[in-house]
């Protein structure tokens, strides 16, 4: 087997700075605009939003079923509470849920045929597979055009990791989010389900509210509209509560991104007080407990509009708090009793620890379009592409940020606190689909046993989005009456993670004394629907090669 290698063009245009698409060419399409309607200010702010949005998935052309009666044949059970797996089962799927777990045996015994299940219109053949509840990823983005053109490439990419349920914090447009909701959940397209977060102002033409009456006159239009929930940031404080007390009242879910320029008023500590469900990323966590400052001593020429500025310099917050001290433990007591969800989306400033590690990931010779390449690379008007002057003293920053910033989530975690598995994909060399897995892995390197990984990525998840509406789960465990959200692997994700991985993971076969690759997802089910990872994952890589072909004018 020959490892998969990024192309020596490929990297020689991220270290000497060179685009795949020359400047003029990226500055055009940043001026591009298309004509805006002629009717009403409301219109043309609708089509303001729009005009970026990818384009929307393709009907849908791969997946089987559902069945009146799939049955899963003699599989190992991760069932997502985050318990070791069992089995041999078989798990009888009744059109989109699941109906029956039923034990066949024992490991290394001969299956039991008499007390399988019967009557299957369609079988799946599992024997010594192994079966978890599909992923779900609390923050993706699909963005603009200007990094996937399509939103196939997301959509074929999540599912081909075992990824069935995704929250936009926002996909895209308020518009383009809902109506692709809606096709997702007929299954009219080939997509996991969708979650419809917005940011405050968006959708309704009139503005981001600037008082609390107007923020929660958005909020109610949002309800009406079809949003599932808010992503806030660090808002100002009276326009943070409105938001977050009318969310509360309609059964909407709130997370916050408590970006720098706010967290001086509303950090973690005074968010969640509020009553905000979930924090996505570290804002507002470390400023919740420093010793000897309230706001991040910043240089002195610092700029926050200088991405390298500010995002070198947060992590060095590490040395602002003390581990264990009383401020981290009454912070994290306070967050366990306002049942806070973690959702530290690691996985997306994992680059920042080593940037060589991440340029160079075997999966984007095949699997990152061209278009995202440019958007990866260092590019002052690019969000995240700011690694315009990186240094190893930013990379050692960084290391001993995820040592503290890892402590807190572990501690969080065996308090008994909500800690979810997300990736905030598509910005600073984070792919869809693969930096999922790697957030799970970077859980376990935090301290979390494997399964306690598997947990955040799947029921942890689940929990999060359906608690503000007051609804038990539907997914994210395995379990009669469940929908039927499922993803089979051949080998065991409770070992090793990596096996989760599309490009799969490579080992040495003594027997031969040659390199053997394995793993990737074998199929994911949504909705009962069942799909081919591997087919898709070919998908997209054509789609990948079809753009090269573009651009070289073949």
């Amino acid at each position: 087997m020959r490892l998969p290698t990024l192309r020596p063009a490929l990297l020689a245009s991220v270290l000497l700075g060179a685009s795949l698409a020359t400047a003029a060419d990226l500055a055009a399409q940043r001026r591009a605009a298309p004509p805006a309607p002629a009717d009403t200010m409301v219109a043309k702010r609708l089509q303001a939003e729009r005009k970026e949005d990818p384009t929307p998935a393709s009907a849908r052309a791969e997946g089987e079923g559902p069945f009146a009666r799939l049955i899963i044949r003699g599989v190992n059970l991760i069932d997502g509470y985050g318990s070791a797996p069992r089995g041999p089962v078989d798990i009888v799927v009744e059109g989109n849920r699941i109906a029956e777990i039923v034990g066949v045996g024992y490991p290394k015994v001969p299956i039991d045929t008499a007390k399988r299940p019967k009557g299957a219109t369609r079988e799946i053949d599992a024997h010594g597979m192994y079966i978890m509840p599909g992923l779900v990823d609390l923050h993706v983005h699909q963005g603009t055009q200007q990094k996937a053109p399509h939103s196939d490439y997301f959509n074929k990419l999540w599912l081909a990791h075992g990824i069935t349920t995704v929250r936009g914090v926002p996909f895209a447009s308020f518009d383009y989010s809902v109506k692709e909701r809606a096709r997702s959940a007929s299954n009219a397209i080939t997509a996991p389900r969708y979650v419809v977060y917005q940011r405050p102002g968006t959708g309704w033409g009139r503005g981001t509210p600037r008082t609390p009456e107007v923020a929660r006159e958005w909020v109610r239009w949002a309800k009406e509209n079809g949003a599932d929930g808010l992503k806030l940031g660090a808002e100002r404080p009276d326009l943070m509560e409105a938001y977050i007390d009318e969310a509360k009242k309609l059964g909407l879910g709130t997370t916050a991104h408590l970006q720098q320029s706010g967290v001086a008023q509303v950090n973690g500590e005074v968010a969640t007080r509020m009553g905000l469900e979930a924090i996505t990323h570290f804002y507002g966590i470390f400023e919740s407990m420093y010793d000897a400052n309230q706001v991040q001593p910043w240089p002195l020429d610092a700029n926050l509009g200088d991405e390298q500025t500010r995002f070198s310099q947060v992590a060095r917050q590490w040395s602002l708090v003390t581990p264990r001290s009383e401020k981290w433990n009454r912070f994290l007591k306070n967050l366990l009793d306002r049942d806070v969800t973690l959702d530290p989306t690691m996985t997306t400033y994992l680059t920042g620890r080593d940037v060589m590690k991440r340029i160079t990931a075997p999966w984007h010779e095949k699997y990152t379009l061209p278009t995202l390449w440019d958007f990866y690379i260092s590019d002052r008007s690019n969000h995240g592409a700011y690694f315009y002057d990186w240094t190893s003293a930013d990379e050692i920053a960084w290391k001993n940020f995820y040592r503290v910033w890892m402590m807190f989530l572990n501690d969080y975690k065996n308090m008994g606190g909500r800690v979810s598995a997300s990736s905030d994909a598509s910005f600073i060399y984070n792919t869809p689909g693969f930096s999922t897995i790697e957030e799970l892995e970077l859980l376990q390197e935090a301290g979390f046993y494997p399964g306690e990984a598997i947990r955040a990525g799947t029921y942890h998840g689940a929990v999060t989005i359906f608690k503000p509406m007051k609804k038990p789960i539907e997914y994210g465990v395995i379990e009669p009456g469940m929908l039927a959200d499922l993803v089979i692997v051949e080998d065991n994700p409770i070992q090793n993670l990596k096996v989760l991985l599309g490009t799969g993971w490579f080992r040495l076969n003594d027997a031969t004394g040659k390199v053997e690759s394995y793993g990737g997802v074998k199929w994911t089910i949504k909705d009962g629907i069942v799909y081919d990872a591997r087919r898709l994952l070919a998908d997209v890589e054509e789609m990948v090669n079809a753009q090269r072909r573009a651009r070289a004018g073949r």
